[in-house]
């Protein structure tokens, strides 16, 4: 900017009543005596002159131009006369006085707006803008010095309004530095960020955006080398070594997006291959016949947190085989019971096989036949066991049903088929009678259960079927007697003998 220097103005004394103006008022009232309104403007006019010489330059505050001390507005200026001698009138010089006070107020407003962007650095972000002001501001020193005050003002007015427009433009450039600051941060330029955060605080101190910018512009290197060592670790398949340098990265630069997403994305990764490396030993465990251990790894695998579907789908799928193979297992007893007509056990193993899976049609059916053939055989044996009951009609009617019951069987087994002739036999020899001998004393009375009263005898002999008979023998004044005997199946006995021979003993006690 070009430098001004601006000469000191003398003051300037005048005299009122030589004023052209003043001796024309003069005149006119020796002629004629003015009105009252004449006399009060002419007074109002003085003290305005007044004003603008004496008091005026005093309250005027020292402004400084761009590049030099401004003129005290009490020093007046040096010529009262234009260029062609004519001399200047009060009214004028007040005029002229305001004008140039008008400038000096513009001038101060321009050099506040200068002393606002000093200390923000202008010339990095606005030069040519703030050069173009100043340059303004030479303009109006010009027209200032030649005492042009109204294009001075009109020019420092310019000026300062380009400063204003520069000071308003500073939320446009802090916008503009965040772009170009984020743009370093993605092209790793950690000088352009660290310079355009840094105009960013100068212009907002405040910004969050650009304090976090360049807390992160200060690590970018490092973390930018962290992460391509990271990403060939990755690329080489040592994940570990991969997700410790990302997190380092992610620990340096909590903001790096990328750091952030490929520790998740390695850690999962990691999970993964330890997921699938246990999955394979289980199915390993299980294609060497170790089920159960390999239930264990999938188990551990599924509690890993990924592809649970895919383990406990495993877990499942083993299960079965176990069972399968316990089904199968259980299927092969179950067929050696059922041939060895070990009905019971035959049950016991079907009910194993339910446990394991209670909708299996072959277990329920087979559990229901082998359950009757079980009950048909306990009725059997006990028959068998019992032939002396089939004496009793009711238990010889059902003794026969259980007999057809087995005989309706299409294919027995050897031990049904021997259970049914034995008790056949036993049935056709229970309905034959046998002649059993009966002695008595001819004084005990004789009845013989279920049968008939056979009274009093000394011998007689009684047709039975054979059973499990009792006889009871009774006479006065002897203690009663009851004989059990077993007519057939070999324990016929050769005589049975009822006698009351033991005599009761009354007593008669006073009390």
């Amino acid at each position: 900017m070009t430098e001004i220097n601006i000469n000191k103005i003398e003051p300037v004394d005048f005299d009122l009543t030589e004023s052209p103006l003043f001796s024309n008022q003069a005149n006119q009232v020796k002629r004629n005596k003015p009105p009252v309104l004449l006399w009060i403007s002419l007074a109002g006019l003085f003290v305005v002159a007044l004003f603008v010489t004496f008091v005026l330059p005093a309250v005027v505050t020292e402004y400084e131009l761009p590049l030099e001390r401004r003129v005290d507005t009490a020093e007046i200026l040096p010529a009262q006369t234009t260029a062609a001698g004519v001399a200047i009138s009060p009214f004028e010089e007040a005029q002229r006085l305001l004008q140039r006070k008008e400038a000096q107020d513009v001038l101060a407003e321009l050099l506040t707006r200068q002393a606002e962007l000093t200390p923000l650095k202008v010339d990095t972000w606005g030069q040519l803008a703030y050069e173009e002001a100043l340059s303004q501001a030479s303009i109006g020193d010009e027209y200032y010095r030649t005492q042009d005050f109204v294009l001075a003002r009109d020019t420092y007015a310019k000026g300062r309004d380009s400063l204003s427009q520069i000071i308003a433009s500073i939320p446009t450039v802090v916008t503009q530095a965040l772009i170009d600051a984020e743009k370093g941060m993605q092209e790793s330029d950690a000088e352009l960020a660290l310079e355009k955060f840094g105009l960013v605080m100068l212009l907002a101190p405040d910004n969050a955006e650009a304090q976090i910018g360049i807390q992160r512009a200060n690590t970018l290197d490092e973390v930018q080398a962290l992460l391509e060592q990271a990403d060939k670790f990755s690329e080489d398949g040592q994940l570990s070594e991969a997700r410790s340098h990302y997190q380092q990265a992610a620990n340096l630069d909590s903001y790096n997006e990328y750091a952030g997403r490929r520790v998740l994305e390695v850690a999962s990764l990691i999970t993964e291959n330890e997921f699938s490396r246990i999955m394979s030993s289980g199915y390993a465990l299980l294609e060497n016949g170790e089920p159960q251990q390999a239930i264990a790894y999938f188990q551990q695998a599924a509690n890993i947190g990924v592809n649970r579907e895919q383990a406990l789908a495993a877990i499942t799928q083993t299960e079965n085989e176990i069972a399968n193979a316990e089904i199968t297992q259980l299927q092969i007893v179950v067929s050696q019971t059922e041939n060895a007509e070990q009905w019971q056990a035959a049950v016991d193993e079907y009910d194993k096989v339910l446990t394991i899976d209670s909708n299996l049609l072959f277990a329920i059916n087979g559990r229901d036949y082998a359950e009757k053939r079980a009950r048909l055989d306990t009725l059997l044996v006990e028959a068998i066991a019992n032939p002396e009951r089939f004496s009793d009609d009711a238990v010889y009617q059902e003794t026969l049903d259980v007999y057809y019951t087995g005989r309706a069987i299409e294919t027995p087994g050897p031990r049904l088929t021997q259970q049914l002739n034995e008790l056949q036999l036993l049935l056709e020899n229970s309905q034959v009678p046998i002649d059993v001998q009966l002695v008595s004393d001819n004084l005990t009375e004789v009845t013989l259960l279920r049968v008939s009263n056979l009274g009093i005898f000394q011998q007689t002999s009684v047709a039975l079927k054979p059973g499990l008979y009792v006889a009871v023998g009774k006479r006065i004044g002897y203690r009663e007697v009851r004989e059990e005997f077993t007519v057939g199946f070999g324990q016929t006995p050769t005589a049975v003998t009822i006698q009351c021979v033991e005599p009761v003993v009354a007593s008669n006690r006073r009390q």
